[in-house]
């Protein structure tokens, strides 16, 4: 089967979340992804609990289908050796802080002047340039800057901490758009380019309504207010019997008359966009009839065009029946028992490997590369590989 970068080579220097989920696009998108990593200080990811064999098991999920190579690039011949490697890839991809590269001896001048096709994307928290290039940051720290944590909350109270880290994933997606575009660019051009990605930048979409209200004068609806946020009654999530949640997402009208109807209040339709004193009156009527229910009970009354959905713990997310009939998860770690979450399109690769050991890789990867065994165990042997 033909994969779309089947022919694309990438040196992935990158760790933790942001950059391993891009790259993990790229591999099973077909591309060659070599991980490499300092062999004194590699991936954190690779021994945060819980481990699966013996490695993390968020870094098994990042990380598979990528070769791994360890190379010390504080050493002459590791720069050396990582040249080499670069002339022939045609991605590289970090997330070190802006300059780190260069005090290594390979950033942006040195690997653009010895592959000028190259393209590198370079994945930080606060971008290339501006007074805060060299600030470090995590998730919540781009959330609170881009107003994301600013909408999160209940009316009233204090920003409520995400839960998840959406800069780090709404990142790992730009930067995936933006080396499929440097690509595509490629082509017509025959010039490569240095992709600037800021994780603090990149959150700012998920506050795009919010912040094209504000730009065109609106008055901030504050947390826990509009219709988005949980205030209007056909957008919100109400307790069941059991101690389960129901999500309702009924904006338009008929799916909220029908959502009215197959709870038993047909009266209230027509009132689910409804806010302040009203909309409290409307959601109280609901959150009682829907607490005399099980979550089970409801579903088996719900129609589709309700557009409600349970609440789901993450343990039950692999059996949902549409995610199986699209074989949305898949386990390439045979009898494992870990349940991985695949690119949701239907690309199946034969050759698929699961993460893999520090170095394990090594030989491999430099064989392609051209070096004999002669100069990978000199490499070895000066601790320059893993």
């Amino acid at each position: 089967m033909t994969l779309p970068l089947q022919n694309i080579r990438v040196l992935d220097l990158t760790r933790l979340l942001p950059g391993p989920l891009a790259t993990l696009f790229l591999a099973d998108l077909g591309a060659t992804v070599i991980k490499i990593e300092d062999p004194a200080s590699p991936d954190p990811m690779r021994f945060i609990p819980p481990l699966h064999q013996g490695l993390g098991a968020a870094f098994c999920l990042l990380n598979r289908n990528k070769r791994s190579l360890g190379i010390d690039l504080k050493k002459e011949r590791g720069r050396e050796l990582f040249l080499r490697l670069a002339r022939g890839a045609d991605l590289v991809v970090e997330n070190f802080r802006p300059g780190v590269l260069d005090r290594l001896g390979v950033g942006w001048p040195v690997l653009s002047e010895a592959h000028p096709r190259l393209v590198l994307c370079s994945l930080t928290g606060y971008g290339q340039s501006g007074p805060d290039r060299l600030r470090p940051g995590h998730d919540i720290d781009y959330a609170a800057r881009s107003g994301m944590l600013a909408q999160n909350g209940a009316d009233g109270g204090p920003p409520q901490v995400l839960g998840i880290p959406a800069a780090d994933i709404i990142s790992s997606w730009q930067a995936l758009s933006a080396m499929l575009a440097a690509l595509l660019e490629r082509q017509l051009s025959g010039c490569g380019r240095h992709l600037d990605v800021a994780m603090a930048d990149g959150a700012l979409t998920a506050s795009v309504l919010g912040l094209s209200a504000a730009l065109a004068g609106a008055s901030p609806e504050g947390r826990g207010r509009g219709v988005l946020s949980g205030e209007a009654p056909a957008y919100s999530v109400y307790r069941c019997a059991d101690g389960r949640y129901l999500a309702v997402g009924a904006l338009e009208e008929p799916f909220f008359a029908a959502f009215c109807g197959a709870i038993g209040l047909p009266h209230l339709a027509g009132r689910g966009l409804a806010l302040g004193e009203e909309g409290r009156a409307v959601k109280a009527e609901i959150a009682g009839r829907i607490s005399q229910r099980s979550l089970a009970e409801w579903e088996a009354v719900l129609p589709p065009e309700a557009c409600c959905e349970p609440v789901r713990e993450l343990a039950e997310i692999p059996a949902v029946a549409q995610y199986l009939s699209r074989s949305v998860f898949s386990d390439p770690m045979p009898g494992a028992g870990l349940r991985l979450l695949r690119t949701p399109l239907p690309l199946d690769r034969a050759e698929a490997f699961p993460a893999q050991v520090l170095g394990a890789g090594s030989d491999e990867v430099l064989e392609d590369a051209g070096l004999d065994r002669e100069e990978i165990d000199s490499l070895r042997s000066q601790g320059v590989i893993a």
